[in-house]
């Protein structure tokens, strides 16, 4: 598998990929939300990507642009935002929030929820992210 700056297009074309095959083997999401996301302080393009995750439709998708009507919309810093897709550190999350990393609007009780336990294609998906991720 090739390797990809984090949030470079390929890397989000691969993921995107790699979402399809693995869409009706993950867990489904604890939570519907349409959820917003700048991330600032990208070492390529102009510096900011703006996509979205969408678990209305029962599977959790992602991609690039934003959404209408959001439930949530969240800024954090290219580094942060490595941590959370890439290497899955919610442990990070909860401090870049406390230190002022990630701002958010709207629902904030829709990211306060949980996630469901991993499954075994959850692991191996994540295990192909890390994996491609430069």
């Amino acid at each position: 598998m090739a390797k990809h700056a984090f949030l470079s297009v390929e890397w989000i074309d691969q993921v995107t990929t790699l979402q399809m095959e693995y869409r009706d083997r993950m867990p489904v999401p604890a939570v519907k939300m349409r959820m917003n996301q700048v991330i600032v302080e990208v070492p390529f393009g102009d510096g900011e990507v703006k996509m979205h995750i969408d678990s209305t439709g029962g599977a959790a998708t992602f991609g690039l642009g934003h959404l209408e009507s959001p439930d949530v919309t969240v800024t954090t810093d290219y580094g942060t935002a490595k941590k959370l897709f890439v290497d899955n550190n919610q442990q990070a999350a909860m401090q870049a929030f406390m230190q002022g990393k990630i701002k958010a609007q709207g629902d904030l009780a829709k990211l306060m929820v949980p996630p469901p336990p991993k499954n075994d294609a959850q692991k191996e998906f994540e295990a192909k992210v890390q994996e491609m991720t430069e």
